[in-house]
């Protein structure tokens, strides 16, 4: 991209957009550290249009703040945030799964998790272990819960609700015996939607949610205070 086409590439924006929030998700950068445009230019060494586009595009999601004369800032972690957008999140996918459970009811379309459960519910040997991966697949679930539900609101809802809370969701599969885990809840969960047991799958999704929640709120206050113990050493 030229200096004088700024604005024709956007891919040279969305690099830096990913590479920031990626920095601000594993806390390279701690919430409260302050930074200019220019030293995210040297860093990324381009120009301050596509670094500009990448801020307000972060400041937009909740990542970042633009202090008058002083420059970006990371933002402290909202767990309340955080707390509300699971709130949000368990109370649209028990909804679905309700709305499963009672196909003759609501225009649902149950066929939808036959490939979720070619996932999920298989033998411990064939689970898969990258952690990569298990967070995508994990998303894909959930979503898929929702899309079967019919209701189109919903899952755009859901959508912007999995996209906020996607970086420090994924840190629930650092550990292995959490994707063990989310194997077996799953499981359950498809088992209790095919059977259309309403109840017995709103509280297994209930608290399968509730269980991430809370491991990935406990992995963050650990990253954070490790991560600011390494920049004081």
């Amino acid at each position: 991209m030229s200096a004088k086409h700024p604005v024709r590439d956007p891919s040279r924006a969305d690099a830096v957009y990913e590479q920031l929030k990626r920095d601000i998700s594993e806390f390279r950068w701690l919430p409260g550290d302050r930074f200019t445009e220019m030293e995210v230019c040297d860093r990324h060494q381009v120009s301050r249009t596509p670094v500009r586009q990448a801020l307000f595009r972060l400041r937009q999601e909740g990542f970042v703040d633009v202090h008058f004369r002083s420059g970006w800032e990371v933002k402290p972690f909202d767990f309340d945030k955080f707390d509300h957008l699971y709130d949000l999140r368990i109370l649209i996918e028990t909804t679905a799964v309700y709305r499963l459970c009672h196909p003759a009811a609501y225009a649902v379309d149950v066929s939808v998790l036959a490939e979720q459960a070619s996932i999920w519910m298989v033998d411990e040997c064939e689970r898969c272990t990258d952690r990569a991966r298990v967070a995508e697949w994990d998303e894909a679930f959930h979503l898929a819960l929702v899309q079967a539900c019919g209701n189109p609101e919903m899952l755009r809802v859901h959508r912007e609700i999995s996209e906020r809370i996607r970086s420090v969701r994924r840190l629930d599969f650092t550990l292995q015996d959490r994707i063990q885990a989310t194997y077996v809840e799953h499981g359950r969960i498809l088992q209790a939607v095919l059977s259309q047991q309403a109840h017995v799958v709103k509280d297994v999704l209930t608290l399968h949610i509730q269980a991430s929640q809370s491991q990935v709120r406990n992995i963050t206050l650990h990253q954070i205070h490790q991560a600011r113990r390494l920049a004081a050493s």
